[in-house]
């Protein structure tokens, strides 16, 4: 039987970097805003029991207009920073919640199979991410910009969402994560932390994050081409 899986989208960025007057989110990508690619594939995901999209506070009714009628969706204020966006969520999911699933909301193009992989895997390791490999040289560098390292390539993945753990484990981290005053880079990073190690399930190149005007052409493209 499957386990009982929240959901959490994050969607309260502002997309300055687009220097476009509507949050990235819902910018129309192919006929239909971005967050419902997502949110519709993961509302057809076995066990999901309710998705909690965090929307900027000045958008939150007009996040929730965009809504499909499903009554398992609730939309709540995000915070000041992603993080507290993604806290705020988290506590608004049933206390018999199993496993969560954290999902940014500018990322369009998931894939059913590997969310299910990522379900799958959280629920044997505790916490699962998806990764791919990098595919260009990563070097480190210092304050002048001179390299002090290249980097093994072959350990490195670049990392994705849906972010799958736990959820009473990951509401755990996040609250010593606030007790202590740390913020992570992503909930992987707390869950790090706090609680042990996280599981890397291969992920998807199409799986992009819409920052750009150039990840939506992108992002087009790929729909179209899967529509084909």
């Amino acid at each position: 039987m499957a386990k009982s899986l929240g959901v959490v989208i994050a969607a309260a960025g502002q997309g300055t970097r687009m220097k476009i007057p509507v949050n990235k989110q819902y910018v129309v990508l192919e006929g239909k805003p971005v967050i419902l690619y997502s949110l519709e594939l993961l509302a057809g995901i076995e066990g999901v029991i309710q998705m909690v999209v965090a929307a900027h506070p000045d958008e939150v009714e007009y996040c929730r207009r965009l809504m499909p009628a499903d009554r398992r969706i609730k939309v709540v204020p995000g915070g000041r920073r992603r993080q507290d966006s993604v806290y705020n969520a988290l506590k608004c999911l049933p206390k018999d919640t199993e496993l969560v699933a954290v999902h940014d909301g500018a990322r369009p193009l998931l894939c059913g199979d590997m969310v299910r992989a990522l379900v799958e895997a959280a629920a044997r390791w505790g916490a699962a991410v998806p990764g791919v490999p990098v595919k260009d040289t990563l070097k480190m560098v210092d304050e002048f910009g001179l390299v002090t390292a290249t980097l093994e390539r072959s350990r490195i993945c670049s990392i994705q969402t849906p972010q799958v753990f736990d959820y009473q484990t990951l509401l755990d981290a996040y609250r010593q994560a606030y007790a202590e005053g740390v913020y992570g880079t992503d909930d992987a990073s707390l869950y790090e932390r706090y609680c042990g190690p996280v599981k890397v399930v291969p992920g998807d190149y199409r799986n992009l994050k819409i920052t750009t005007a150039e990840d939506l052409v992108i992002a087009a493209a790929l729909l179209k081409s899967q529509d084909g």
